[in-house]
């Protein structure tokens, strides 16, 4: 078979996302397909941010069948399109009137969230079938455009490479280091924790000059260490030897560092508003769930540190809970499976 992928491209940034295009083309090339991975640039902000939509209806696609992600690549014209949605355009949904979203309470947002609802509602209804990488995202699509759709959990990258090592006084946080990442709250946390764990953070991104201010405000020199970008080999390094991995975004999609953590054996600290990190994270059994609060998760920190036989159970518990996912049955389900769509 024939089948495109089709998503977003924002020149000069890759993430999650990206990587999860790719290793679907590769799933899809292993499976004895002929796949293509399509992208259109888009721009994210407000005014401009239909644009790339209006591009994407003009795009002729030859294929046997289209798999698009996400906003805008799902508005795609083709007889057989299948959406897997990673997310859509979230500044102007659950993200409105917040810091990270340029969609506000005026009159102007209001209207541009109304066509941009509107547009996503039809274009969504025209899928064969509608598949979501997790509960929290299918949740989103049901509640703001009333369309259902089945979450479909895929492994992260490096699954096959991650692995556990002795663990070693610090934890770690990969993440790109934006608003909705919320780095700055292990940075704070930190500040709380009373034994002599260190702190790890590995990524790049607006944020790093404020974080860096912020670890010399509270005084966090040798405490806290940003690594930057890293690459592979580093990034399996650090999940193998650290202690537990701290992960609390503001309501993530998905959430691959968690599924990274749980590869290589370690727990996972997070908070009660990080959304699709708690489809994974048990309390108490793979990892801590806090408020969300500084306070609660140096407590969480400590709590590991001081019990690291704790800390190994939970790890272990995590690999077990996500040891089976597999490209092959994600394959599989986004060809020939039972999901909802046209129209419903």
């Amino acid at each position: 078979m024939r089948i495109c992928v089709c998503g977003a491209q924002v020149p000069f940034v890759s993430g999650g996302a990206e990587l999860h295009m790719q290793n679907l083309v590769k799933a899809f090339t292993e499976a004895g397909h002929d796949a293509e991975l399509v992208r259109i640039p888009t721009a994210w902000d407000a005014e401009r941010a239909l644009e790339a939509a209006f591009a994407w209806r003009l795009v002729p696609i030859d294929a046997d069948l289209v798999v698009a992600t996400n906003f805008p690549a799902y508005f795609v014209r083709h007889p057989r399109k299948v959406v897997w949605l990673f997310h859509q355009h979230r500044a102007a949904y659950d993200g409105a009137d917040t810091e990270w979203s340029d969609y506000g309470l005026d009159a102007r947002s209001h209207e541009l969230q109304r066509t941009l609802v509107d547009w996503d509602i039809r274009v969504l209804r025209e899928a064969e079938r509608r598949y979501a990488t997790s509960g929290v995202v299918a949740d989103r699509l049901l509640r703001y455009n009333g369309l259902g759709a089945k979450p479909l959990y895929h492994p992260p990258p490096l699954a096959d490479r991650l692995h556990a090592a002795t663990s070693e006084d610090y934890v770690f946080c990969p993440t790109r280091l934006a608003a909705n990442k919320r780095p700055d709250l292990l940075v704070r946390a930190m500040a709380d924790v009373q034994g002599g764990t260190r702190a790890r953070i590995a990524g790049s991104g607006d944020l790093e000059p404020d974080l860096r201010g912020l670890v010399d405000d509270l005084g966090l020199e040798g405490k806290v260490e940003l690594l930057g970008f890293v690459p592979d080999l580093t990034l399996i390094e650090e999940y193998a030897r650290c202690l537990a991995v701290v992960y609390a975004p503001f309501d993530e999609d998905y959430g691959y560092v968690t599924l990274q953590a749980f590869l290589a054996s370690k727990p996972v600290i997070t908070s009660k508003d990080s959304g699709g990190v708690l489809e994974w994270v048990e309390d108490g059994k793979t990892g801590i769930v806090t408020d969300g609060s500084p306070e609660q998760i140096g407590a969480a920190i400590d709590e590991l540190a001081g019990q690291p036989d704790l800390a190994r159970r939970m790890g272990a518990a995590g690999r077990d809970s996500v040891k089976k996912l597999d490209w092959a049955s994600v394959v599989q389900e986004l060809l020939y499976g039972t999901a909802p769509g046209g129209g419903s």
